[in-house]
């Protein structure tokens, strides 16, 4: 665990052994979220990695259905 600093424009460096060990690349997109007063960072997958993520789904009863039947 290394500890990182802020900059003057809010920006952070991430250590190179978390670029090596999650295989970062320039663009990458990630997602900060907020959790119990804790900073959560989470790989957004690109299109190519997410495609068939929720294979199997029960798409049923999804809301925007369910909204136009009322």
């Amino acid at each position: 665990m290394e500890a990182v600093t802020i900059s003057s424009k809010f920006q952070v460096v991430i250590p190179r052994e978390i670029r090596k060990q999650f295989d970062f690349k320039p663009g990458q997109k990630i997602l900060f979220i907020p959790y119990n007063g804790t900073l959560r960072v989470v790989v957004v997958p690109s299109i190519k990695e997410a495609r068939g993520m929720f294979k199997g789904m029960n798409t049923e009863n999804i809301r925007e259905e369910v909204d136009e039947e009322r």
